[in-house]
């Protein structure tokens, strides 16, 4: 007998399914929230134990936190579903000109064809509890602001690498709930041997590329397959050859029958941030300062990547990852610039916050616990706009994102610096528990490093930071100028840098990384020497940023009380990326006066798009699925109600980034989709969620199913699944 269960069917129940309109901040439920809901009045036939059981075994052991994704395990043999797009690192780690997965797709036919999926891990969550006592007890009276926010954080570290040291293989994570006000240590079983087992070819995981990217319609097939595996003894363990498939508690049981339109379904993943309890001087900046920062900076990088990715096949496969996460940001950014500005949202909620200052000011203990509480807030936001060009400026020029070579060089001087001091003291990637993950990113970086537009992004940011004027000014690009015209002083230390530097050399860079503050200090590589000058402005962010949190946080926690006496109930936190519930139906939108947008798109409709743009990039479909399409070879997949395979389905539940990959299930806990992404006007979900126009966008599971069987050929999955 198997020791894993399948989340077989449940208890049937006749339901009448009734609508219902979830306020936002009720979108995204946590773990201690679930026991409190009447799922069945809510459309589930399920109980509350079926979801979460923390004494015995529940669908949230299916679920799973795949390096930032959501997925789920639909095997006994830890066999994982989730998205093209969260596989695409892996994809691209096995794809060169002469094996191109990226235009062929991958597959493994047996076990021992499954490839490492580098730097990628997974995590179950065992459990978790309340720990606000334990981190709030490290405050002292007449702590600074950056004293009360070190101490906050150092003691949430504590917490961590105690559990840790206690529990070998498993991983900890103290989460910020209500900022300032509560935390919770979550405890998982942590995965370090990923493999890469079936991926369809990109011109169907990226159907549509970014031109539909936040797109309704979509015509996506944004899935792949990947498998969690453990040393023999079934401990976590890194690659090794010799491993074995993690038998999963629970994994999750398809429903090839799909779902309608109106059916009730709900998703559990990782949702990443929202700021839906932010006020309006947050929303006013985020409008008005940094994203028409990162939005200007992030287009110029990608229209330098997207013209070099056509010299050659090698050089769009290195760019082919940063432009993706590039391209993501700078779409969503847009969508929630145009969603701020056309819900007018940072005005709206000042209007709330008038009638909550009237609120307070109209009983005397209220006023003389909380009257200054808004103002005070307005007066981090004013500080934090007055030194905006300093500080995003440096965190992007030493940023990952942007450079390679710089970046690089940083990581190295920064490591040195922090692995000086007491572990929990440390900057996060390098503390001991982490350090590893760091060095592995770095070798990634360089795996994808091209030097034209790396060169090219270095002189752009370093002339963009040469334009701050006075205090906002940094020292150490100031000191490349000198007084000479900064652009000839640009090019002529960017020429200088990259002809000298060896920090494109993976075995020099690791070398480096085990060597001390001191014997960096002393040598002449252009990039470290820039680090090392970098280094006080980077301290200065940080510590600005910190000292910001130290101020916001007391703030903020009475911003919540007050609240709550205002409204007169609880509410929810904003999403963390710890694991959530939230539910709703299959259901179509109108995004504008008389459009309507249905909730299904089908195969034909993925020839269509192919012909309306005679089939060029990226609305290339696969001869072998036209010829499928035109002989009507749907087989049992196919959709009563529109004589044909639904490829992408809409439904109202309340989704954001790190959602992509959570499974989409129906009442009865079974998969029926994966979700993937949000309508353009649904990026303003992180800000604000409205059920007349969030919709968040799935992969219907009769599509990935439909390809498995027909298109690709790969019964073994059908059955590993227990679909054929």
């Amino acid at each position: 007998m198997k020791r894993t269960i399948c989340f077989g069917l449940m208890l049937i129940i006749s339901l009448t399914f009734s609508a219902f309109n979830l306020k936002a901040e009720e979108g995204m439920y946590p773990l201690s929230e679930i026991n409190k809901l009447d799922l069945r009045s809510m459309g589930f036939q399920l109980e509350a134990a079926e979801l979460y059981n923390p004494q015995g075994v529940s669908l949230i052991d299916a679920i799973i936190d795949l390096g930032g994704c959501s997925a789920s395990f639909v095997s006994a043999d830890g066999l994982i579903l989730t998205n093209y797009h969260c596989a695409f690192g892996a994809i691209q780690g096995v794809t060169t000109p002469e094996n191109d997965y990226f235009r062929d797709g991958f597959l493994a036919r047996s076990r021992s064809e499954e490839v490492e999926a580098k730097n990628y891990t997974v995590r179950i969550i065992e459990s978790y509890r309340d720990v606000s006592g334990e981190v709030l007890s490290a405050l002292k009276k007449n702590m600074t602001h950056t004293q009360r926010a070190k101490a906050i954080e150092e003691k949430m570290k504590r917490i961590v690498t105690a559990v840790e040291k206690k529990s070998p293989g498993t991983n900890a994570e103290v989460a910020e709930m209500f900022q300032g006000k509560t935390y919770v240590l979550f405890i998982y079983r942590y995965i370090k041997d990923v493999r890469l087992v079936y991926a369809p070819p990109r011109s169907v995981g990226e159907f549509g590329g970014e031109p539909d990217n936040w797109m309704w319609p979509r015509h996506t097939g944004d899935f792949a397959f990947m498998r969690a595996y453990v040393a023999p003894d079934g401990s976590t363990a890194v690659y090794a050859p010799n491993n074995a498939p993690f038998h999963p508690k629970k994994y999750l049981c398809v429903a090839p029958e799909g779902v309608q339109a109106e059916d009730f379904v709900f998703i559990l993943g990782y949702p990443g941030t929202t700021r839906r309890h932010n006020t309006s001087h947050f929303l006013a900046y985020e409008e008005e300062v940094r994203m028409p920062f990162v939005v200007d900076l992030f287009d110029w990088i990608i229209k330098l990547k997207e013209k070099m990715s056509q010299l050659d096949r090698a050089t769009a496969i290195k760019l082919s990852a940063s432009l993706k996460g590039l391209w993501n940001n700078v779409i969503r950014s847009r969508g929630q610039l145009k969603g701020l500005k056309n819900l007018n949202l940072a005005e709206k909620r000042l209007e709330k916050e008038k009638a909550l200052q009237e609120f307070i000011v109209a009983d005397p203990t209220r006023q003389k616990k909380y009257g200054k509480l808004l103002d005070d807030i307005k007066g981090v936001y004013d500080e934090k706009r007055v030194n905006a060009g300093f500080n995003l400026t440096v965190e992007y020029l030493v940023g990952s994102r942007t450079t390679t070579m710089l970046s690089t060089a940083f990581k190295i001087y920064l490591a040195a610096c922090e692995r000086q001091k007491k572990d929990t003291e440390r900057e996060e990637d390098y503390m001991d528990r982490n350090f590893d993950r760091t060095l592995k990113r770095v070798e990634m970086d360089l795996r994808n490093y091209y030097e034209p537009a790396d060169k090219a992004i270095l002189k752009e940011i370093l002339m963009r930071a040469a334009g701050l004027k006075g205090e906002q000014r940094i020292p150490a690009v100031q000191g490349i100028i000198e007084n000479n015209d900064p652009g000839k002083a640009i090019d002529a230390f960017v020429e200088k840098a990259y002809s000298e530097t060896k920090l494109n050399d993976p075995a020099v860079v690791k070398g480096l990384f085990k060597k001390s503050q001191q014997e960096l200090q002393a040598m002449t590589d252009p990039f470290i020497t820039l680090a090392r000058g970098l280094y006080p402005s980077f301290r200065a962010m940080k510590d600005a940023e910190k000292r910001e949190k130290g101020i916001l946080d007391p703030l903020l926690a009475q911003l919540i009380d007050v609240k709550k006496e205002f409204i007169g109930k609880d509410f929810i936190p904003d999403a963390n990326s710890t694991f959530r519930l939230t539910f709703g139906r299959v259901r179509g939108y109108s995004p504008s006066d008389a459009v309507r947008m249905l909730p299904f798109t089908t195969l034909t409709g993925v020839v269509e798009k192919h012909n309306a743009h005679n089939g060029q990039d990226p609305f290339t479909a696969p001869r072998k699925l036209i010829d499928l399409l035109a002989a009507k070879d749907f087989g049992r997949f196919r959709h009563a109600g529109l004589d044909d395979v639904p490829v992408a389905m809409l439904y109202n539940m309340d989704t954001t980034g790190g959602n992509s990959g959570s499974p989409v299930l129906n009442a009865k806990g079974q998969l029926v989709g994966l979700n993937f992404d949000r309508v353009f006007e649904a990026t303003i979900n992180d800000y604000a969620w409205d059920e007349s126009y969030s919709r968040s966008i799935g992969v219907d599971i009769r599509y990935v199913l439909w390809f498995l069987e027909k298109f690709s050929a790969v019964d073994y999955l059908l059955k590993e699944m227990g679909v054929l």
